[in-house]
């Protein structure tokens, strides 16, 4: 079974096998283009326009990794397409939740799927910048640790962290690692490194230096804390991978990698599938 769904808050894509499946995995990205190429791999055509935006036309997807596939008529209070596959995949469920950007999306998107959709893993993918120089443009990295950098408050020059004031949690980790899924981590031997999620994403050098002696992150995304957060709430297990597009600095496009960090995220992503799933 292919399924596409459209939602104001989300886009959900489903490979899924026909039968009863042993393993269901969520892939949550922030946005389409950081995943395309995954999409091409296991032959997803998504026609944007027509199906999914304007849904003045009746649209389909297929899926060469599961064979040919038709699709039924739209729903027009869900919008969703039904697509059976001629190819039935026994052994596992692959789904696709594109959120949109930020923390306040991820969160919303993500919990509210996951209180009807239930998985063995939930994995973000996406593209970050990097305060570590250490970390090559282009690097994929797990993260082992995500805060929330500006949820707190500020006393003059100091500031004070929401654990700080007792009014909640600012600091995730994942509930799995690579280490955890048999002998993924020799396979794909990731460095690990921390991260701090945004609402603005760092491009001045006075605030940069400020955030750097606070918390001292390695990599900052819009996402991911919120990620771990959801998957807590809903106690689901989670990883969070990331690809380095650019070092955080003052603000210059023409140093950025946004292609390479793409193309070796997807990379990891398809291995990753092929062998864990």
């Amino acid at each position: 079974m292919v399924q596409i769904y459209k939602t104001k808050s989300g886009v959900m894509f489903y490979l899924s096998c026909q039968k009863k499946c042993n393993m269901r995995i969520l892939l949550v990205v922030a946005t389409e283009e950081e995943v395309s190429p995954l999409i091409s791999e296991f032959g997803i055509s998504i026609f944007r326009d027509n199906l999914l935006f304007n849904g003045a036309q009746e649209g389909f997807a297929v899926s060469e990794f599961f064979g040919s596939a038709k699709a039924s008529k739209k729903d027009p209070e869900t919008e969703l397409f039904n697509i059976t596959s001629e190819i039935e995949h026994p052994k596992f469920e692959i789904s696709l939740l594109i959120t949109g950007v930020g923390m306040v999306a991820t969160a919303f998107s993500l919990g509210r799927h996951l209180v009807t959709n239930k998985y063995d893993l939930v994995l973000n993918l996406g593209i970050a910048g990097s305060f570590d120089r250490d970390i090559a443009l282009g690097e994929v990295v797990e993260i082992t640790e995500d805060t929330f950098a500006e949820l707190g408050a500020e006393d003059d020059n100091d500031f004070l962290s929401i654990d700080t004031m007792g009014f909640g949690e600012g600091k995730f980790h994942p509930s799995k690692k690579l280490t955890d899924l048999y002998n993924l981590f020799n396979t794909f031997n990731l460095k690990q490194a921390t991260a701090i999620t945004v609402n603005t994403v760092h491009g001045n050098e006075a605030s940069i230096k400020k955030v750097t002696e606070r918390l001292h992150p390695q990599v900052e995304s819009m996402e991911g804390a919120a990620f771990f957060y959801a998957c807590k709430q809903m106690d689901v297990p989670c990883l969070q991978i990331r690809a380095v597009s650019n070092y955080v600095e003052k603000r210059n496009r023409d140093n950025w990698n946004i292609g390479l960090a793409i193309k070796n995220l997807n990379t990891f992503a398809v291995e990753f599938l092929k062998l864990y799933a």
